[in-house]
């Protein structure tokens, strides 16, 4: 009985005080944000735990130095979806966690979850670069055939 109280009881607080932590770090965001860039590297990493590491440029005007945003995926559909626009403008929704202890929950405190096409490149305020559209889909029938010429 004395084990019980002085060595069990301790030791099932304690775990229930790590759980309770590790829950509202894992739940709670220290801030949430987007970034817009371009996503350059996207990559599967650990050795037990296995998260989506990957790093944003972020260019503020053209011919200026890139700054990388590192971020990680935890989620295998967001994964998928930036996975499918490497290489175009997007903006990343993330969400900053603060107090996590090891890098098994990631390797940043940047935990990406969403992703959109950006569609427009802002240049500075009020001045936008559109992209260029979609090429027009074919149309479904057939155009009539042209008169015969006149000999």
């Amino acid at each position: 009985m004395r084990l019980l109280k002085f060595v069990l009881l301790p030791l099932v607080a304690l775990g229930l005080l790590a759980s309770l932590y590790f829950w509202a770090a894992l739940s709670w965001s220290y801030s949430t944000g987007e970034r817009a860039g371009w996503v350059q590297k996207l990559s599967r990493k650990g050795w037990l735990c296995k998260t989506w590491e990957g790093e944003l440029a972020l260019v503020s005007l053209p011919g200026s130095t890139t700054e990388k945003f590192p971020f990680t995926v935890r989620d295998e559909r967001v994964a998928a979806d930036v996975t499918r626009l490497i290489g175009k403008r997007v903006a990343l929704h993330y969400e900053e966690k603060v107090g996590l202890p090891t890098s098994c929950f990631g390797e940043t405190r940047h935990f990406v979850t969403g992703v959109t096409l950006a569609e427009e490149i802002p240049l500075a305020p009020g001045i936008v670069v559109p992209t260029p559209p979609a090429a027009p889909a074919p149309s479904p029938t057939p155009a009539a055939p042209l008169p015969p010429l006149p000999r």
